[in-house]
């Protein structure tokens, strides 16, 4: 999809054009900033003499302190530009912005505080959020290598006003925009004989001798055959099985001749339910699954002295065991299973990569042109690697002519160091805070380190058992802008509804209810709370998404 020897250029060298003259409305200068004098184009430091820029930007708990982390101090000697740092808590990062905004205090940037399409729309509306199209246009020498590369991220920062008002994180990884994975003990399946299952009937059987057959040899009945987890990254018990019944995307939505659907209100939902039941009234579905959080998930999976669950849906391993001890690698992932009606599809998000308004320049600014280039400077290849790996030759180095990169392929770059993890904080880099560019080709470049293999196992499960069966991306439903009008009524739409389709759920996988008897009053109960107006509004942002594609 992009050109690969354009990428590695970029990773080879930091390539900085950019130059003055484009103008905005903004805030008198004050003194310490009057008159900023940004640099003609590939000339560094930024500005001439130095100047001060204020930035509020969301804690992130992988970092020790913004001010004094040593990319900060390679920003600060790199452009001339004094960072005034304002640090918020990620649970309030939103409404420490939407407060500052309202008092007319607030920073010239706002960074990797993720601003929503909708904000980004109704702030730059009112002018207090600037339009970055020209600045793009004339500066972005970065920015606009990686639209050129990865041209989907332009049509998804862009708002129904034609102007780009936020730049975005991206991050191509591939086994990600395919998370949706089951897990199964492998050596439980090779110490009983079994082979992988491939039918919903087969996954049955196999969790039914898991229970009954003592896989990990211990002399107990303390085998749980299948277990999950509320609020984990795909871990939901039906985020993997349903797709055995119904294709949908992530959101249980899905596109079909041009119209937008929900899946829980579909038959096949309903025999999915009928089918998770009859796991769990075989005693092979662990009750706990819907109240149990992340934390205690991975006690069971870190369970002392022997294995004892058989199969969990999870993004990756590291969700429910210790990556630094050795039982994760028992377990192998399941390809989609095929539902009684044919169905075997695997969920794919490919518009995962983006993660809107990433930063954010207001009318606050005194150099606009200098808050772009700043923004311009962090797609860079050499700041890339800086934000979110660190120095070179001390976290991070070209790869030896030997190494294979985690694809299997030619490595361009190797690890010396792992990364910050969260709770643990470094002060070396920005640990993915703020807009970097990693493409696909630069992740998997990576040199795979056999001390630590995971992110091999997550690109080789991923290429064989998922991405053959993905569902196709004209069913899915896109990234769409939304009126703040719309967005407001969705929101108070969407949670009764979640609530509803959460709620019967449950309960009819516990046996709560009669899926059967009661299967028609829940349906009816969710157009009661809205759901055709819901869909009304999705479809009316799809229309108008297709028809301006098309043109």
């Amino acid at each position: 999809m992009h050109s690969t020897k354009v990428a590695w250029l970029a990773l080879a060298a930091v390539t900085l054009l950019l130059t003055g003259g484009c103008k905005h409305e903004a805030e008198q200068p004050d003194d310490d900033n009057a008159a900023v004098a940004v640099s003609p184009a590939g000339i560094f430091p930024i500005t001439k003499q130095p100047a001060t820029i204020r930035i509020m930007v969301m804690d992130n708990n992988r970092v020790d302190n913004f001010a004094t982390n040593e990319f900060s101090k390679w920003i600060e000697e790199t452009t001339n530009l004094r960072i005034e740092w304002e640090v918020v808590p990620p649970k309030s990062a939103e409404q420490k912005m939407t407060l500052a905004l309202a008092s007319g205090d607030y920073p010239d940037v706002f960074l990797g505080l993720n601003v929503n399409p909708v904000l980004q729309a109704l702030y730059g509306k009112d002018g207090v959020f600037l339009p970055l199209n020209e600045l793009i246009d004339k500066y972005g020498t970065e920015t606009k290598r990686v639209l050129e590369e990865a041209p989907y991220v332009r049509d998804m920062i862009t708002t129904p006003d034609g102007n780009i008002y936020g730049l975005p994180l991206v991050n191509e990884c591939y086994h990600c925009t395919q998370g949706t994975k089951m897990w199964i003990n492998q050596t439980w399946l090779d110490k009983l004989g079994l082979a992988m299952p491939t039918t919903t009937g087969q996954f049955f059987d196999v969790l039914k001798a898991f229970k009954e057959k003592d896989p990990n040899g211990n002399g107990e009945a303390d085998e749980l055959p299948l277990v999950g987890a509320t609020n984990t990254p795909s871990g939901s018990i039906e985020s993997f099985l349903m797709e055995s019944f119904i294709e949908s995307d992530s959101s249980h939505m899905f596109v079909k001749d041009g119209s937008i659907h929900v899946a829980y209100n579909q038959q096949g939902w309903k025999e999915g339910l009928e089918y998770l039941h009859r796991l769990y009234e075989a005693d092979l579905l662990a009750p706990q699954t819907f109240t149990q959080d992340r934390v205690q998930l991975k006690q069971l999976g870190e369970n002392p002295n022997d294995a004892i669950i058989g199969a969990i849906p999870a993004q990756n391993p590291a969700i429910f065991s210790d990556m630094d001890k050795s039982r994760w690698k028992q377990y192998v992932t399941v390809p989609p299973l095929q539902g009684p009606g044919g169905w075997r599809t695997a969920v794919y998000n490919p518009y995962g990569a983006v993660t809107q308004g990433a930063f954010i320049i207001t009318n606050k600014a005194q150099s606009p042109e200098a808050a772009f280039r700043l923004a311009d400077l962090l797609y860079s290849g050499e700041a890339t690697f800086r934000s979110n790996v660190g120095r070179p030759d001390k976290e991070w180095s070209w790869a030896e002519e030997d190494d294979v990169g985690i694809d299997g392929h030619h490595a361009r770059w190797r690890q010396l160091k792992l990364p910050g993890i969260p709770g643990k904080k470094q002060n070396v880099h920005w640990s993915q805070t703020g807009p970097s560019y990693r493409s696909n080709e630069w992740r998997l470049s990576q040199a795979a380190d056999p001390d630590n293999p995971l992110e091999v196992v997550l690109y080789q499960e991923t290429k064989k058992n998922y991405e053959p069966y993905r569902i196709e991306k004209n069913k899915i439903v896109p990234p769409l802008f939304f009126t703040s009008d719309q967005a407001e009524e969705l929101a108070d739409l969407s949670k009764p509804i979640d609530r509803c389709r959460e709620d019967f759920l449950t309960r009819a996988v516990l046996g709560d209810l009669d899926i059967e008897a009661e299967w028609n009053d829940y349906v009816q109960s969710l157009e009661k709370l809205g759901l055709s107006r819901y869909l009304e509004i999705y479809q009316a942002a799809y229309d108008r998404k297709m028809a301006g594609s098309a043109k």
